[in-house]
């Protein structure tokens, strides 16, 4: 399968360059490259990118993707390749609607954030001063008999805790994960759910979790337990102060918890990895042992659980749109959404003397970048982002005044590189 060619030929316009379509053009993916003139960077580089994700599809590495990268705020790249749904033979777009599961969580941590600034809560405070089934917690521990203990929690599980993921709550792993499976409480997804998450949540305190608060960097539930800590402070739906607080300010029209059906033709298809090339993922899905697989419950699921964690549906766009008020200090187009120095806290590393992965730290809410030489990988000190569950992906760079989002829908992802190349084919573009 080949592509249109004659790809970012001039970088003096923001327009879709393809070349004239064969007459079997209807037969292939569409693939759209956008961009214009930009101090810093280069957009015969960039092309390589575009190379790149093309070769992927080529080769039934992935099915389709969306790449959106801004510099000071300006649309430098913008690309569409391969499929939205292969076996409808329907082209990706750059306005195709992704799950993007864990990217939930930077919105979730801003709202809980905003809630700070309004005087509402500290971070310092105990969960369970506005959960009450969190005010004691229980930890589970390993014996030597092969089963584990229960002991009291050190201390109280705070919220700042959660925004950290050192709360010591995983996804319903360690040591007493048999309890929490038999709780039907395990994996990330909860679009198929006909409860509210804070019903679930409210579960889960009485659960043993995987480690002590505050010791060590456990990803899991936290920021779930946030979303429902949301409801409890504001009185509102966490859709409902998501919508009002972040994404209608924003602007980000195509951004929800559980799809439109009048946008269920730009929904992108779930395929998993496979040696002899992508395989569309069943409709809605099956559960295995890491938590549910498939297209999901988003369209005709029951509506009802609003994960904090893992919920959201967005597009390259709206997510870049997100970041950049991110990345200008909490303010966009006039518009504050947080002030100054709550944004410098959430981009500082929370961990301290907690382990994390070589070069980087944990801020509140995503990933930090600490020392290059450390983490090895092309960016910046001071980057921060995070990915989710479906193979998306993104990041700030203030240093180069960058933000980078990659929408994909591949579940599992299998042992694809397309995360590292991407960042090196960005990078190798900066002037």
């Amino acid at each position: 399968m080949k592509f249109w060619s004659g790809l970012l030929a001039s970088a003096t316009l923001l327009a879709a360059l393809p070349t004239v379509p064969s007459a079997h053009a209807q037969a292939k993916p569409r693939h759209i490259a956008h961009a214009r003139p930009a101090p810093g960077l280069s957009a015969e580089r960039l092309a390589r990118l575009s190379t790149l994700l093309k070769a992927y599809v080529d080769q039934g590495r992935i099915a389709g993707a969306v790449v959106q990268i801004q510099q000071d705020g300006r649309t430098v790249y913008a690309d569409a390749v391969g499929w939205r749904d292969k076996e409808a033979r329907d082209p990706m777009r750059q306005d195709a609607i992704f799950r993007i599961a864990s990217q939930t969580k930077a919105l979730t941590s801003v709202a809980i954030l905003m809630l700070m600034e309004d005087g509402k809560l500290l971070l310092s405070d105990p969960v369970g001063k506005y959960l009450p089934a969190w005010g004691k917690t229980t930890v589970a521990v390993a014996n030597d008999k092969g089963g584990y203990d229960v002991v009291p929690a050190k201390r109280a599980i705070t919220i700042r805790d959660l925004l950290t993921h050192t709360a010591g709550i995983s996804y319903g792993g360690g040591a007493g994960e048999k309890a929490w499976r038999d709780a039907g409480i395990y994996g990330w997804y909860f679009a198929d759910r006909n409860e509210p998450v804070a019903d679930v949540v409210a579960r889960m305190a009485a659960l043993p979790m995987a480690e002590q608060p505050g010791t060590k960097f456990v990803y899991g539930y936290s920021t779930d337990i946030l979303g429902v800590l949301i409801e409890k402070i504001s009185g509102q739906t966490l859709d409902t102060f998501m919508n009002a607080r972040i994404i209608g300010p924003l602007g980000m029209r195509d951004t929800s918890f559980y799809l439109p059906p009048a946008k269920a033709g730009r929904l992108a298809a779930v395929y998993a990895a496979d040696p002899a090339g992508v395989r569309r993922n069943p409709d809605p899905g099956v559960w295995n042992g890491g938590g549910h697989v498939g297209q999901g419950h988003y369209l005709r699921g029951p509506r009802v659980a609003l994960s904090g964690g893992a919920g959201l549906l967005s597009t390259a766009a709206d997510y870049s749109r997100f970041l950049e008020m991110l990345r200008r200090g909490g303010e966009l187009d006039g518009r504050r959404y947080l002030g100054r120095k709550t944004v410098e806290l959430m981009v500082s590393n929370q961990l301290v003397d907690i382990p994390y992965e070589p070069g980087k730290g944990f801020g509140l809410g995503f990933s930090l970048r600490t020392d290059l030489g450390k983490a090895g990988e092309l960016g910046s000190v001071g980057e921060f982002g995070w990915g989710g569950a479906y193979h998306s992906s993104y990041w700030v760079d203030p240093a180069e005044r960058l933000t980078v989002v990659y929408m994909t829908q591949l579940l599992p992802a299998g042992s694809i590189d397309d995360h590292g190349k991407l960042r090196a084919l960005i990078y190798q573009a900066l002037k």
